[in-house]
């Protein structure tokens, strides 16, 4: 009898091992079919016969949203699966509005890529402003391209006091001092029914991010104000054609402001003509206006033209060299001759 009871139960053993084997093989086997069928549904819908599709991935779209459009388009298998990929990728909250042009032979991975990348939206356009322009450039180029009022826009730049409540950095300069330096040459996405007050605002913002970031903390102990700063930038912008001289002219003035010499700037000179002569006439650099650097003493009042950053930086960070002229050299680079004295400066004109 005891050998019986034995013999039961481990026959019982035997069974409750052999169902547990069972039971491992098949959670194994479900784990496999599950694998197989995420590898399965993260690939293309058609890759041996893809097709184009246009979509339109609204603003605000979360990835359940854009799972839902993706497959109602028929670019993915599954919604669940998609999501989750998503997640693996860390892609969540990354995914751009805009209007995309997909594929059916893409597989998951390159459509979240695409996705994460951006695609065009048809409610924003771009415009560039150059370094070194003018105000009345930037209104000529944006009114011709379509962006601005021409006068509006030269009306709301011709004094910060529209402005300064927005942006109270403005309160440093004078009272009527216009906006010229202080919106920031670069390249801007703004939508197609935005404001004159918009895209002032936007490049306003934009200098005043590199200014904080780029500009005051590492002003130092140089004595310039908010102001003299971008207009000593401004200069450097004008005079200025390659990128590894900026520092050095910078030098120039710098020391030419501490020896209390003009600073004999063309730029401002062409800046009060309103013109960008290559050769100034005796009688130009004899006009009269606060800005003429040739008879006038310092900085001009306020900047010439918009500086890019290179500028703003060489402004606060003059090269550490003793020279007090520089001249273009006739090569077609664009490259400078620089001096230390007068009977130099005079020397390295390839005319005299």
């Amino acid at each position: 009898m005891l050998e019986t009871a034995r013999s039961k139960r481990n026959n019982k053993k035997k069974k409750n091992n052999s169902k547990g084997i069972l039971f491992i093989i098949l959670i194994i086997f479900s784990i496999l079919l599950i694998l197989i069928y995420y590898k399965n549904v993260l690939m293309a819908v058609s890759a041996e016969w893809p097709a184009d599709v246009n979509i339109q991935i609204p603003s605000g779209s979360s990835s359940s949203k854009i799972a839902s459009i993706l497959k109602e388009e028929g670019l993915i298998k599954n919604e669940l699966i998609f999501k989750i990929a998503v997640k693996k990728f860390k892609a969540d909250g990354n995914l751009k509005a805009g209007t995309y042009t997909l594929s059916t032979g893409m597989n998951v991975d390159d459509i979240i890529h695409e996705l994460s990348k951006g695609g065009k939206n048809e409610n924003v356009v771009k415009f560039t402003i150059p370094e070194g322009y003018e105000i009345r450039q930037m209104a000529d180029k944006l009114s011709e391209e379509g962006f601005v009022d021409k006068e509006k826009f030269l009306e709301l730049t011709s004094d910060k006091k529209y402005f300064q409540d927005k942006f109270p950095i403005l309160e440093e300069l004078k009272d009527g001092q216009s906006l010229e330096g202080f919106l920031y040459p670069s390249t801007y996405e703004i939508y197609i029914d935005s404001s004159e007050e918009d895209i002032i605002s936007k490049m306003l913002s934009q200098f005043i991010k590199v200014y904080e970031e780029e500009i005051k903390p590492n002003i130092g102990d140089m004595d310039l104000s908010f102001n003299e700063i971008v207009t000593l930038a401004s200069i450097i912008e004008r005079e200025g054609k390659l990128d590894e001289e900026m520092e050095l002219i910078s030098a120039v003035f710098h020391n030419r402001l501490n020896q209390n010499m003009a600073l004999q700037s063309c730029a401002t000179v062409q800046y009060v003509l309103g013109e960008r002569k290559e050769v100034l006439s005796e009688k130009d650099t004899q006009i009269e206006s606060d800005f003429n650097t040739y008879i006038h003493l310092g900085l001009p009042p306020a900047p010439i033209a918009s500086p890019g950053k290179k500028s703003l930086i060489a402004a606060i960070n003059p090269a550490e060299v003793d020279y007090l002229y520089f001249r273009t050299k006739e090569d077609g680079t664009g490259a400078h001759t620089f001096s230390r004295t007068y009977e130099e400066h005079l020397n390295a004109n390839p005319n005299k």
